[in-house]
């Protein structure tokens, strides 16, 4: 049984024109359906408009479809039962593109990380704090950030303590939802390494959201191709991808950046 199910995913938005009598209906999604197993990675490539938000909202339970079914571990998340959901709940987790409105400006590093051991785990206060350095080290921080407020820490940093919420109640998925497009290159890179060594470490699974090539396959094992609601292509490797014929593939693989500047064509 595969962790994460996603079956003919249909959902579509209203939207209201002027002049005219009735509503027009605005196909978001169109029939998705794609698995992830456990220990993997796979990624969900798209430009802006394709549908990999609401996509998102869907299997993290925020945005309920007009159709179609999302399994995780076996269970319909918007037809389980209470107690189901509150499990579910616990094990799929999500770090958000804007590190800084993902987290209450008025709390400091140590009491994001709590909130989730707050809410599932039985700890006393010495075990919780003892816990949170222990992630803090993890993400590449250190005891002495317990005490600082998001304004005090980069955008990488912050995101870093995003990560560390995420895995502190050690979840089975993760969504990552364009998690490290609004950092540097240099800081990108740095996350991406450090996400890859935490699917090892705790056997994460991920949903990697992004429209960034080059990040989706260096953490992918399986990479999606999303395009005005539709899921054209699954590919396995970069090689399938990069030897694909499809018009919308071709038109990503053109929109490339050579890596040495004297490379790069000016009508890309």
């Amino acid at each position: 049984m595969s962790l994460l199910q996603v079956n003919r995913v249909n959902h579509s938005y209203n939207s209201k024109r002027f002049f005219k009598w009735k509503d027009q209906m605005n196909k978001a999604l169109s029939d998705i359906s794609f698995s992830i197993e456990e220990g993997k990675c796979v990624g969900l490539l798209g430009t802006s408009g394709a549908g990999k938000s609401t996509l998102g909202k869907v299997i993290l339970g925020i945005q309920r479809p007009q159709q179609g079914q999302i399994l995780f571990q076996g269970h319909d998340i918007y037809n389980a039962d209470k107690r189901t959901r509150q499990m579910l709940r616990r094990d799929l987790q999500v770090v958000f593109q804007d590190s800084y409105s993902a987290v209450n400006p008025r709390m400091t590093a140590e009491r994001i990380i709590s909130e989730p051991l707050e809410n599932y785990e039985k700890l006393t206060v010495g075990e919780r704090r003892k816990t949170v350095i222990s992630l803090l080290e993890r993400v590449d921080l250190s005891e002495k950030d317990l005490k600082k407020y998001p304004h005090q820490f980069s955008g990488g940093q912050l995101q870093r303590i995003n990560i560390a919420r995420a895995i502190s109640l050690k979840p089975k998925l993760i969504v990552l939802d364009e998690s490290v497009s609004s950092v540097d290159m240099v800081t990108q890179s740095l996350i991406l390494d450090l996400l890859k060594g935490l699917k090892e470490d705790f056997g994460l699974s991920y949903l990697f959201i992004t429209h960034d090539i080059k990040a989706a396959f260096s953490i992918s094992d399986t990479i999606g191709v999303l395009e005005k609601g539709e899921l054209i292509q699954m590919y396995d490797s970069k090689d399938q991808f990069f030897s694909s014929k499809h018009p919308v593939v071709m038109q990503m693989k053109d929109s490339i950046l050579a890596e040495h500047p004297r490379f790069r064509s000016i009508f890309n």
